[in-house]
């Protein structure tokens, strides 16, 4: 067999299963009370042995990054990670560098599922708090409340997995009367090293989505949504944290590895039902549903749905909007002679900073990345 194209460092593994689904996700999830182990490697290792078989992709040992997301990697329970580390190979997971993150609900993380998770080589847990006020995680539709929010980061420091990642949700609805500022100071308390921020969306295909469309949910608050942002920004920069990308904030030398695979224009390889790969020019996706991913596996074919081919115009301008998303921002030297104005007129209202030879978004600025990056494409070379 002919080597593989691309070797990657990243890889992320979609875990397709939750015990409830939440009324605002749109997640490539399918309810499942418990377990599903079973299923998911095995899928997992015929997926493996097709990639080997297409000759697209091959692992590289010494993998910088593995990333379980999902869906709720902590509901499959004890072994699923070392079984997971086995299919991707020893010499993979030997390099002294690798992240290897795994998300986590607080109600199905346990002192047991941590001890065995870092015995596997699990070294970051990602957990998905969203908020503190039990009123607000009801109508979420989760399944854990504030107590178990705050045990679940206790029992991974107890267990010496300190490096964690903190998710929080904002621009909830007034009527909830979740505060903010309060959940910002819970989440300072918890001293962890890594905080993610997500707004709220409205997705039409979700129960929140159907609400909001039949008039038993309000729209979403545009202004609440800027206001609660800009607050959790000033907010944990002046507690230590750098925000050093649109939703996330860390510590030094906490920043999320994987995460910048993505910002990187760097190649990676999805697993799993909905899982992305990427090495350019081409950028190809797994089908959605999890029974029909598990079909195609089970008889051989990959599960591939489809591909798309990146111009190098195309490829410019991600660039562009990706690293307009990071305190990296971007190069001057990148555009034309107008992008000048353009970016001057940013620095001017308060929405980028330069920095010699590099702009780069302010929060404010962050918070109108759309329109900005359409503005910018305007001045880049075609």
């Amino acid at each position: 067999m002919s080597e593989p194209t691309t070797i990657v460092k990243a890889v992320y593994v979609h875990a397709p299963f939750c015990a409830r689904r939440c009324s605002y996700c749109d997640f490539a999830v399918t309810v499942r009370k418990k377990g599903g182990q079973r299923l998911w490697l095995d899928a997992l290792g015929r997926e493996l042995q097709i990639i080997e078989q297409e000759g697209l992709f091959g692992l590289a040992h010494n993998l910088s990054s593995i990333y379980v997301g999902g869906g709720t990697p902590s509901l499959f329970g004890l072994g699923a990670m070392e079984g997971l580390g086995r299919l991707l190979g020893q010499a993979q997971r030997t390099g002294n560098d690798l992240e290897w993150t795994a998300e986590a609900n607080p109600e199905s993380l346990t002192h047991e599922l941590i001890v065995d998770w870092r015995k596997a080589g699990v070294n970051r847990v990602s957990i998905g708090i969203q908020s503190f006020d039990d009123d607000a995680l009801r109508w979420m539709g989760r399944l854990h409340g504030s107590e178990g929010a705050i045990s679940a980061v206790k029992v991974c420091k107890e267990v010496g997995l300190s490096n964690l990642s903190v998710d929080l949700i904002f621009g909830l609805p007034r009527g909830l009367g979740r505060s903010w500022e309060r959940d910002l100071d819970l989440v300072l308390e918890l001293e962890v090293p890594h905080i993610s921020l997500y707004g709220l969306t409205v997705e039409s295909n979700t129960p929140l989505g159907r609400a909001v469309a039949d008039g038993k949910q309000p729209p979403l608050d545009d202004e609440l949504y800027r206001e609660e942002f800009l607050i959790a920004s000033g907010r944990l920069s002046e507690a230590g944290y750098l925000h050093y990308e649109v939703s996330n904030f860390a510590h030094p030398n906490h920043a999320a590895r994987h995460n910048a695979v993505y910002w990187s224009d760097v190649p990676y390889l999805g697993l799993g039902n909905g899982a992305h790969s990427y090495s350019h020019p081409i950028r190809r996706w797994n089908v959605r549903e999890w029974e029909e991913y598990y079909a195609h596996v089970k008889s051989g074919s990959s599960p591939e749905e489809g591909r798309e081919e990146i111009t190098v115009t195309e490829r410019s301008l991600e660039r562009v909007w990706l690293s307009l998303r990071t305190l990296e921002g971007v190069s001057l030297a990148q555009m034309t002679s107008n992008g000048e104005n353009t970016t001057e007129a940013w620095v001017r209202d308060g929405l980028a900073v330069r920095l010699h030879n590099r702009i780069r978004l302010t929060p404010l600025g962050w918070l109108e990345l759309d329109r900005l990056a359409l503005e910018i494409e305007s001045v880049l070379p075609h």
